[in-house]
C-alpha cells in the first residue's frame, strides 16, 4: 500500500491498534486490526505521516553506522560486541578460525569467505545460546518446543505460534549481555505473544536494564552484517 509516497507492507492480525515499524532494511510495515478495510488503513496511516517520516529519518541516521566489509587483511569483524581483525594465511585451514583475538582464513577460501563467516557465527551462537536459554527458561517458567540458529532476514530472533524459538546467526556479533536480552525477549513471547505492557513487565522482572540492550541494538545493529 502506497501512503505519502511510501510503500508500506500491511500485516493484519487480531489486534486493536495500528503499529508502524521501519524494518532493519529500511522498509516500512504496519500491523493493523484485521477488521479494517483499505480505506480506513490509508486514512489512519496518513494521519501518522509525521511519525513515519520521523522513524525513517532515525533509521537513516542509525544506518550511518553500516559497514561494507571486504575479506582482506586488517578488515574488522564483530564478535560478541567487539571488532577483531582478519588475517589471511597460506596455511591449509578449513573454515574461519578465531585465534588470539584474530580471525584467520585461508587465502584460497576468499571466494567463499562470507559463507564461511556465516558458518562460524552459527557454530559459535549454537555453542552459547543453549546454556543462556536453560538459565532463563527456568526463571520464566517456559519450555520452547524447538531452538534454531538460522537466517532471519530483518529480525534478530523470532518465536512461532507453535513455541519454536529462532535466532539470527548475527546475534553472535552482539555483546553477551545483549544476547541475554534477545533470549529473554523471545522466551517471554512464549507467555505473551505480543508487545503489551504485560510482556515488557515480564522482561523487566528478569532484566531491569533491558532498555540499555535495546539501545545498543538500535545504535550498532546496522554494523552487525557481512
Amino acid at each position: 500500500m502506497i501512503v505519502s509516497g511510501i510503500d508500506i507492507t500491511i500485516q493484519k492480525s487480531e489486534r486493536k491498534t495500528v503499529s508502524i515499524f521501519v524494518e532493519r532494511n529500511g522498509s516500512v510495515s504496519a500491523r493493523v486490526p484485521i477488521n479494517l478495510n483499505d480505506e480506513d488503513i490509508k486514512e489512519i496511516l496518513k494521519a501518522k505521516e509525521y511519525q513515519i517520516f520521523k522513524n525513517l529519518s532515525e533509521w537513516e541516521l542509525l544506518n550511518a553506522n553500516a559497514v561494507d566489509r571486504e575479506y582482506v587483511n586488517g578488515q574488522s569483524f564483530l564478535y560478541l560486541g567487539r571488532n577483531y581483525r582478519l588475517k589471511l594465511v597460506d596455511d591449509n585451514l578449513e573454515g574461519v578460525h578465531f585465534i588470539k583475538n584474530t580471525f584467520i582464513l585461508n587465502k584460497a577460501d576468499r571466494h567463499k569467505a562470507k559463507a564461511l563467516f556465516v558458518q562460524f557465527y552459527k557454530d559459535k551462537l549454537n555453542s552459547k545460546i543453549y546454556s543462556i536459554i536453560e538459565r532463563y527458561k527456568t526463571q520464566l517458567g517456559v519450555e520452547p518446543n524447538g531452538i534454531k540458529v538460522m537466517e532471519l532476514q530483518n529480525r534478530w530472533a523470532s518465536c512461532t505460534s507453535s513455541g519454536n524459538v529462532n535466532f539470527h546467526w548475527k546475534c553472535a556479533m552482539a555483546p553477551i549481555d545483549v544476547l541475554h536480552y534477545i533470549v529473554v525477549h523471545e522466551l517471554a513471547h512464549l507467555i505473551y505473544n505480543n508487545h503489551s505492557q504485560a510482556f515488557w513487565n515480564e522482561v523487566d522482572k528478569i532484566l531491569p536494564n533491558y532498555s540499555e540492550q535495546i539501545n545498543w541494538l538500535k545504535i550498532n545493529g546496522a554494523g552487525m552484517d557481512l
